[in-house]
């Protein structure tokens, strides 16, 4: 493992992380001054969880130890790629940047953000299932040949540097901020079971990683130039291994919880609706109920 004054004294720049720093911190920022114009009270604490904890843990990320070895170092790269899908949206989200958007827009403003939010491929990312899956489709990768061009190729670097956060708050922000996304009780049932499932899948390419005899990106030759605390090829896909196991079981424990926040939301929503109809309509419905799917009243 690496000494702490290599892990403190590693820096680098990277462009696409800097363009989604700036672009990301000046929206919020704006959006927090358009607040104060209008009066709405916005808790710092939120303000301060999405810039230190949200956007702090991506530029460390980015620009920190994992951004300078994630080339060299597979499990830097694991590290660095499982934060980006997982981990740092559900620190920007914990800021709530969509509620802070509806606080300040109008209502053109908001209905193109409904309607944005209300496409079916962002309600598709939003789908904890969807979420599951796509962390498995790109673990299973770390498996293949594929896993070395993907950390060593500086444009593979810069498309997943943007898409993986990109997709990761997607799927992550529309699942947290309350009214982002409309949910169906019976659905969610759906997504437990699926989810369970997913929760052993996850650790499968994290284990064979961890137990694999040969270097399974075939990249076998020992750096050379680099400090001597480098792994060799075998013990770094290991260390890769342990920290994918460790990670994918870990980030699965959110969405459970994030799935129990949905179905309370749901079934509160659900209950809403019910308490807000007449008898007339009640009684309509139970009628409608009572006559099955072939429009009569079951025998007694």
């Amino acid at each position: 493992m690496p000494p702490w004054d290599a892990v403190l004294s590693s820096w680098t720049l990277n462009m696409p992380a800097a363009a989604i720093v700036a672009t990301a911190g000046i929206l919020y920022g704006r959006g927090l001054h358009a607040a104060s114009r209008r009066g709405v009270a916005w808790p710092w604490w939120r303000s301060a969880t999405f810039y230190l904890l949200g956007l702090g843990s991506f530029a460390v990320l980015s620009f920190g130890f994992t951004g300078v070895y994630s080339h060299d170092l597979r499990w830097a790269f694991t590290l660095k790629v499982t934060s980006y899908l997982f981990i740092v949206p559900l620190l920007v989200a914990a800021g709530r940047p969509l509620t802070l958007a509806r606080s300040v827009l109008g209502r053109a403003g908001q209905e193109r953000l409904q309607a944005f939010l209300d496409h079916r491929v962002i309600r598709s990312l939003s789908n904890t299932v969807v979420a599951a899956l796509l962390g498995l489709a790109m673990f299973t990768l770390f498996l293949t040949p594929l896993f070395y061009p993907l950390r060593t190729d500086p444009l593979w670097d810069a498309a997943l540097t943007v898409l993986v956060p990109l997709a990761g708050m997607l799927m992550a922000v529309p699942i947290i901020e309350d009214g982002s996304t409309k949910d169906v009780t019976s659905l969610i049932v759906v997504e437990f079971i699926y989810v369970f499932i997913e929760l052993v899948a996850d650790a499968v390419p994290g284990v064979l990683m961890r137990i694999s005899p040969q270097v399974l990106d075939g990249a076998t030759l020992a750096l050379t130039g680099h400090p001597s605390w480098l792994p060799n090829p075998l013990r770094d896909q290991q260390l890769a291994g342990d920290l994918l196991w460790f990670l994918a079981e870990i980030v699965d424990l959110p969405l459970i919880i994030l799935m129990f926040v949905r179905f309370a939301r749901s079934d509160r929503r659900e209950a809403r609706s019910f308490d807000e109809l007449t008898d007339e309509e009640l009684e309509a419905l139970n009628r409608e109920h009572l006559q099955g799917p072939h429009g009569r009243v079951p025998d007694a």
